[in-house]
């Protein structure tokens, strides 16, 4: 059929495969708007899951209904060991603009602004020379004394609260969306559950949305003991088979165009419902079907230039950026689980390897760090990635 047509291509259709199956989150997310634009106490969210499930479009989605409804919104991508007040004060001066066409007191916009650029400038170390400092492009004088302590726990509290209640001169809120929640700094972390704290008790409309690894509960519970009572934690996982099937057929019959049973069947199967390879591989059988209904022979022809893309894309690209020794370590993990997505015990791994616990640590602690497996409970290791264990015993 015409690849021009193609509704499972990136970015095309109206509602994209991540999409199908959310609505529980979709429609939590519009009553916790409603609820704390009305100063009624409500919880930030979080959202975790696997790679691939996604939780990247899903966080864009909810970003898109708090503009909608009228708040200020900015989305961060948190990065390892990367400071916090960077990427914030970029997201919260989007936010701010968001604000500022509705707001009638212009002076009132600079003295926040002033205020996140004073909380911004003091990214730069002590001592740093001012043509060598970071400036964060906000056209206004900075206004010290709030927000510029260099503490990040209480320069936090305080501009939370400068920007909540610019929001609240409008009747509107803040939403400030974090996706790769789990790779802010331990410090940022701590800081921003305290400062979440500090704002439901004040009940000011500001809503923080994170997105993250399955074990973000534990890295928000180890951060701050109270993390659990501050959010609510929904995890996204793979599709049912019915929003699995919902998700090829929509986009399908916008172009007038179906699946017949057993190629859904076949795509179900071998997508394992996981929304990212439900895309892909729907995406290679359009363009390989040379009519409609796609069947399954269509499906087993497209099945290769599939998964050669998401050898290159999504596999790959991961496994590329481990070393000798943490491949070493990926390996042993596929095989004993058989390339299930299933944890494993890190003792098994290293009696696989007949090597000592001790010595395999490096390179376990550093596969958490790159985001490549996280620990499903304590002594236990999994994936990340939906199917790497299969790709890695495909390619070994």
């Amino acid at each position: 059929m015409d690849p021009v047509r193609n509704p499972f291509a990136p970015g095309a259709g109206q509602r994209p495969p991540e999409l199908a199956g959310r609505d529980r989150e979709v429609d939590a997310f519009e009553i916790v708007l409603e609820r704390v634009a009305r100063g009624r106490p409500e919880r930030s969210l979080v959202l975790t899951g696997l790679r691939g499930v996604g939780k990247t479009v899903l966080l864009g989605e909810l970003r898109s209904m708090a503009m909608h409804a009228g708040w200020g919104a900015g989305k961060i991508e948190a990065r390892p060991d990367a400071d916090l007040r960077r990427p914030l004060s970029a997201a919260l001066h989007r936010a701010v603009r968001d604000l500022a066409v509705r707001h009638r007191a212009p002076e009132r916009i600079d003295e926040v602004l002033g205020v996140l650029k004073a909380f911004a400038l003091r990214s730069s170390p002590e001592g740093t020379k001012l043509r060598d400092r970071w400036q964060p492009g906000i056209d206004v004088p900075v206004k010290n004394g709030r927000a510029d302590s260099g503490d990040i726990e209480i320069d936090l509290v305080e501009l939370f609260t400068e920007v909540a209640e610019l929001a609240q001169d409008v009747g509107s809120g803040i939403a400030l969306l974090i996706d790769e929640m789990q790779d802010l700094k331990p410090e940022d972390v701590s800081a921003l559950c305290a400062a979440c704290h500090e704002l439901s008790q004040a009940r000011v409309p500001l809503v923080v949305v994170g997105a993250g690894l399955p074990h973000l509960p534990a890295v928000l519970s180890a951060s701050k003991s109270y993390s659990e009572r501050l959010f609510k934690y929904s995890r996204i996982d793979r599709l049912d088979r019915k929003d699995a099937d919902f998700a090829l057929l929509a986009p399908a019959e916008r172009e007038d165009a179906t699946f017949d049973q057993d190629a859904l069947d076949d795509l179900y199967h071998r997508s394992g419902g996981y929304p990212y390879f439900v895309q892909a591989y729907g995406k290679a059988a359009w363009d390989a079907a040379p009519t409609s209904p796609i069947g399954a022979e269509d499906v087993a022809m497209a099945a290769p230039e599939a998964e050669a893309e998401l050898a290159v894309g999504f596999f790959g690209s991961r496994y590329e950026r481990a070393t000798p020794a943490e491949r070493e370590y990926l390996r042993a993990m596929a095989e004993l689980t058989e390339g299930e997505d299933l944890p494993i015990d890190t003792a098994s791994v290293a009696r696989h390897l007949d090597r000592r616990a001790s010595s395999l640590s490096p390179a376990r602690d550093s596969l958490l760090k790159k985001g490549l497996v996280f620990s499903a409970q304590r002594g236990q290791i999994a994936f990340t990635v939906p199917h790497f264990g299969r790709y890695l015993l495909a390619n070994s």
